[in-house]
């Protein structure tokens, strides 16, 4: 079969993208089409996936066709420049002609498409083994490949033996409990459970018992069963996992495993208890330690760290990458303003529509600034805050306390693992520091923090009252397994 890329037009920036299909393939030309109600003022076009089937030579006109078949000629698409936006120029006299009538984009290829046979089980064996052997440096892309930045620091020694962190007063032994790990994902199922994915402990080795459930009724921990239509998550760390509430699926996007980087998406249906793996449209580089947050039903994924071939070091990524799950498809928006650096290990807070980008790591630079991405604009701004900032810091934790300020803690500074607390008010644009005996006093980093809703008896509505906090490691050898809760209202004095 051809390997042609998919081709999609947006007429309303309010509504998905529509896919154009295939009518009549021929020797030297395949023609496809999709319906259009009625002429946009801007209409954009672009292609998703592999042009290796189209000859470089070859052009793609792009019409707005009637079913008289009258045209008007839109532009063209080629490999070199795969998008267009046309506009309807209001003093043009050709939409006239189409007015009234039933229309539809149609699309031609014409030139040389070439034949591209389906691989070999082998060759597809055989490419999945390279795949493997690529160098995964992460997250510290300036480090030799034999430094394992997590457990060690300028100043320290390897030390490969894991030590349990202590469980915090109050939270109570339990005797099962997932073992001490970073870079894992921490994700609500619902008002009484929270899933645990992945991450990375003793000697550097992926954990086995890669997915636990926490029942937050009795704090007791259970591993995960799961039926699968197709692969459940490999083990990584680094990656995502986010609920969707109105779907109840979780997405689980990215990460790594030592040489191995990973740019896959997979649904756990949370009603179903049952994973899938999503064979997405369009182009998305493999990511560890980025953030992605949802916003009316799409997934942003901003940052992270992505390999290069080598011998090049990893590298920062400082693009935002836009996942639609209706269409199992990505695409990337056009973004304005005073855009962040490239950065890996920062965190991401959505209040409202705006994503607050703080911290993160580019080697050999930590950040401290603060950014603030727009969501209904698509627009970044720095933050000029009042006051001091937090020092310099990646791979910590955030976390929404109220609808106006969120929560950061610990984190790794380039030299050593953090244990301070501070809160942003989104109203002020002050950082103020937070000391209180509840907060962890042992440094951590790489660990996940989330929020616990509480229900209001009289309006049943949830609101943020508790903060969960698991795992981690202090960058010397030691990786936590410890669970503690917070009440929101005390470390804040409320």
């Amino acid at each position: 079969m051809e390997a042609i890329p998919e081709f999609y037009f947006l007429g309303d920036p309010r509504e998905p993208p529509v896919k154009l299909h295939r009518l009549s393939p021929s020797e030297n030309s395949i023609q496809l089409s999709a319906p259009l109600s009625s002429i946009p003022s801007q209409l954009l076009l672009f292609s998703a996936g592999d042009w290796s089937g189209i000859s470089s030579d070859s052009k793609v006109e792009v019409h707005l066709e009637a079913r008289n078949g009258k045209q008007i000629f839109l532009g063209t698409l080629t490999s070199e420049s795969r998008c267009f936006l046309w506009e309807n120029s209001s003093s043009s006299d050709f939409p006239c002609i189409l007015e009234g009538r039933e229309l539809q984009v149609s699309l031609l290829i014409k030139g040389k498409v070439c034949a591209k046979m389906k691989k070999t089980s082998q060759e597809s064996k055989k490419r999945k083994i390279l795949k493997e052997e690529e160098e995964n440096i992460c997250p510290n892309k300036g480090l030799a490949k034999s430094q394992i930045p997590k457990q060690k620091t300028k100043n320290s020694k390897h030390v490969p033996v894991t030590k349990p962190g202590i469980p915090a007063k109050g939270t109570g032994a339990v005797s099962s409990v997932p073992s001490g790990r970073w870079g894992h994902a921490l994700c609500p199922v619902d008002n009484e459970t929270v899933i645990l994915i992945g991450g990375q402990g003793t000697r550097m080795q992926f954990c086995k018992d890669s997915m636990w459930k926490l029942n937050t009724e009795n704090d007791k921990w259970s591993p995960v069963e799961a039926l699968a239509d197709g692969s459940t998550p490999e083990a990584r760390t680094g990656h995502t996992a986010v609920l969707d509430p109105e779907s109840c699926r979780i997405y689980v996007f990215g990460g790594s495993k030592n040489r191995k980087w990973f740019n896959d998406v997979h649904i756990l249906d949370t009603q179903a208890w049952r994973w899938r793996s999503v064979e997405a449209l369009g182009k998305v580089p493999p990511l560890s330690y980025h953030t992605c947050s949802l916003f009316r039903g799409e997934l942003f994924v901003y940052g992270g760290v992505f390999p290069r071939p080598n011998p090049e070091p990893d590298g920062c990524s400082d693009s935002l990458y836009i996942f639609d799950p209706q269409h199992e498809m990505w695409y990337q928006p056009i973004v304005l303003g005073d855009k962040p650096l490239a950065r890996s290990g920062h965190t991401a807070n959505l209040l409202n529509r705006d994503l607050y980008i703080f911290g993160g790591w580019d080697t050999p630079v930590c950040y401290n600034d603060l950014y603030l991405l727009d969501l209904g604009l698509m627009e970044f701004s720095r933050i000029e805050v009042n006051g001091s900032s937090p020092s310099p810091r990646c791979w910590h934790s955030a976390a929404q306390i109220s609808d106006s300020s969120f929560l950061i803690h610990g984190g790794y500074d380039g030299n050593q693992a953090l244990h301070d607390t501070h809160v942003f008010s989104t109203v002020t644009r002050t950082w103020t520091a937070l000391v209180h005996k509840s907060l962890p006093r042992s440094p951590r980093a790489g660990y996940s923090m989330l929020t616990l809703p509480g229900v209001n008896d009289e309006s049943k509505e949830s609101m943020p009252q508790e903060l969960l906090i698991f795992g981690g490691g202090d960058n010397e050898g030691q990786f936590y397994c410890d669970t503690i809760r917070l009440q929101i209202s005390e470390i804040l004095d409320v």
